[in-house]
């Protein structure tokens, strides 16, 4: 008896075991294609916090380079006899500059030295390109400065003199090289005649900037936003468009002309958390409007600029009088309507001309404003309708987005998603920062949306692990909710994950989706699920069903499926956030007969511990790593490992 009982578990066991890794059959039905999945649907949302600016994205090195920091002298340090002065500047919005005099003894130099962005980075064998506006003060007396770059221990690496030759304001410029790699180098000028000698906008640019331009961008970090393949590119924020107050909102006109005239501006973002304080942190306008309808183009991604709807930042400023009376928005108004011009107006208009002036007589062709960032309430609504009114008058065409408040749920989300429906605005930004099973829990957050309202921009969203960590557990859990984003193509139209970029030694938010320092960049986990579903966005969703429902958490995995009709290949992305390893076979149905499938299938796995995370010392930890597997007719039969990340390219010729 005891015998029959033995074999009854076993038997038991045996059945059990097999059953746990039975397979999990997956159907994507290739019959009818679904919704198209729109070019804009992955992109990059730009916003300056976390140095991502000045510091950063923007390749200038000096800090500071106009004196017009509220302390003037701030990031420079002086010696001998050094003098701020305003009067006789060469530019009307940046008045200050420096003189330097003969200190009095020969043997006391005078002169200044920049500390850079928390140091100057300078590579090997590269060259920078150092550049000022100066002049003589004694007519008919020439008088040479002397530019040295210093590395961290105040040795010189480089140096060379300039000759300043007349009494006039002129630009001048040299080329220092590096013969080393320096993190944290000064940039240091000497009086080598008896002066005096005036200076202003002292500048130093690497040489090698993304495609090679003059005042410039770093281009490892731009390189790494190509490799994104972004689809829509949003700027200039985020919370600088409202400014903590309305003196210091983003205003796009004083950032575009000629960049030695674009005035300081405070950044929002430098005292908001005294935890993470910066007061050193400002705008120079350097990497302006134009620079950034540039870099839209460069990248192959439509532009979204943003403008300030005559709200402050609503969490900063409580009442009415912190705001633009909404009898008093006209101002306001014509700047969005000048920003439409001065992207898409023909070089006769007022505003195509300055484009025009700066180098790109050719329309940017802009499709898209957003009005406002991530306002709330009536005082909201009624201003976006002011906008909406004078907008949709002169510029029809114009596709127009509004918002449902900060939040992804809650009173004022509720009330803003009827009043956006009852303006008719094209699309709805939707902000949403939450921990990571929120992300898992709304990977069906569209499915029920109104197919008939306006489009969703998921405009701002990271998984927010409770150290803040970009680990791949955050990772995972926005790539399972994105499957949600691609099933529901035909409602969401857009998708932006939030902040872009930090510098690790100057951070106010994390994560972050690339960090950096002034050498080196690190790709998080975040940004190769970004890249994967970018790149392998396609043209139109297909059905990926389990027992004939949407793969939407059985299991732990989460999955979606699309087509791309010019490239010829069906993409599977799926997810796994069990601790289970998974046998699935998908299986493509409704094949047409003329469709042949490619035997070989792409496979691209990211896989990490949940707390894992990538590094600027070791930034290949977690990285897509491909490998091929083999069709069996219409079924491809795959482990999916657990905590993983997986995409499965499927070729074909029809």
């Amino acid at each position: 008896m005891m015998k029959k009982m033995l074999l009854l578990l076993v038997a038991i066991c045996f059945v059990g075991s097999m059953s746990s890794q039975q397979d999990i059959n997956l159907v994507v039905n290739t019959k009818k294609l679904g919704a198209p999945i729109q070019p804009t649907m992955y992109g990059l949302f730009f916003e300056d916090i976390n140095f991502g600016a000045d510091g950063g994205l923007y390749a200038e090195l000096i800090k500071n380079r106009s004196f017009e920091f509220p302390q003037s002298l701030m990031g420079w340090k002086t010696f001998g006899k050094v003098e701020v002065r305003t009067d006789g500047a060469p530019f009307e919005r940046n008045p200050h500059y420096v003189r330097l005099s003969y200190s009095g003894h020969a043997h006391k130099h005078t002169g200044l030295e920049n500390e850079g962005f928390r140091g100057i980075g300078l590579k090997k064998d590269n060259t920078y390109r150092f550049s000022v506006w100066a002049r003589t003060v004694q007519q008919n007396k020439p008088e040479k400065i002397r530019i040295e770059l210093i590395d961290a221990d105040n040795n010189p690496i480089e140096y060379k003199e300039l000759e300043i030759t007349t009494s006039g304001w002129k630009q001048y410029e040299v080329i220092l090289a590096s013969p080393r790699n320096e993190a944290n180098a000064s940039l240091r000028i000497f009086l080598r005649s008896e002066g005096p000698v005036d200076l202003e906008h002292i500048s130093l640019f690497p040489t090698d900037t993304w495609k090679g331009r003059k005042n410039g961008l770093r281009k490892d970090l731009v390189e790494a936003l190509n490799e994104l393949n972004p689809g829509l590119f949003r700027f200039p924020g985020g919370c600088i468009i409202e400014g903590t107050d309305l003196e210091t909102r983003y205003d796009w006109k004083k950032s575009v002309g000629p960049v030695e005239n674009r005035p300081l501006n405070e950044n929002r973002w430098h005292y908001t958390f005294t935890n993470r304080f910066f007061p050193d942190y400002f705008q120079t306008y350097g990497m302006g409007f134009y620079e950034l309808f540039l870099l839209a183009e460069d990248m192959g991604a439509e532009p979204l600029p943003v403008v300030n709807v005559g709200l402050a930042c609503q969490y900063q400023n409580d009442g009415e009088h912190c705001h633009v009376p909404v009898g008093e928005l006209d101002d306001y108004i014509q700047d969005a309507l000048d920003l439409i011009e001065f992207a898409n107006g023909d070089i006769t208009t007022e505003w195509g001309k300055v484009r025009a002036e700066m180098g790109h007589p050719k329309p940017f062709n802009m499709k898209f404003i957003g009005i406002g960032n991530e306002q709330w309430g009536p005082e909201f609504t009624i201003r976006l309708e002011k906008f909406m009114e004078a907008i949709r008058a002169k510029y029809p065409e114009i596709k127009i987005i509004g918002s449902s408040g900060p939040q992804a749920e809650g009173k004022e989300f509720e009330y803003l998603w009827p009043e956006m429906k009852r303006l008719k605005v094209d699309l709805v930004d939707e902000h949403y920062y939450r921990p990571p099973q929120w992300f898992l829990d709304n990977a069906t957050r569209y499915d029920n949306y109104d197919r008939k309202g306006p489009k969703v921009f998921a405009g701002e969203y990271a998984s927010h692990h409770k150290n803040r960590k970009n680990n791949f557990e955050s990772a995972l859990t926005e790539a399972s909710f994105m499957t949600g984003l691609e099933r529901n193509a035909d409602v969401v139209h857009m998708a932006t994950y939030a902040p872009l970029l930090a510098h690790v030694d100057a951070w106010q938010w994390r994560p972050d989706l690339i960090w950096f320092d002034n050498l080196r960049m690190v790709r998080t986990p975040n940004y190769y699920v970004q890249k994967l579903y970018a790149t392998y966005a396609g043209t139109n969703v297909l059905p990926l069903t389990w027992n004939q429902t949407p793969l939407t958490g059985q299991e732990g995995l989460y999955g979606s499926a699309v087509i791309d009709t010019n490239k010829k290949e069906i993409i599977v992305k799926l997810t796994n956030v069990s601790q289970e390893n998974h046998k699935i076979v998908v299986s493509l149905e409704g094949m047409k007969k003329k469709m042949q499938l490619r035997p070989e299938v792409e496979t691209i796995l990211l896989k990490g511990e949940n707390d894992e995370e990538n590094t600027l010392d070791k930034p290949d930890t977690i990285v897509p790593v491909s490998s091929f597997e083999i069709l069996s007719g219409t079924k491809l039969s795959v482990d999916v490992k657990p905590y993983s990340f997986n995409l499965f390219v499927i070729g074909y010729t029809d």
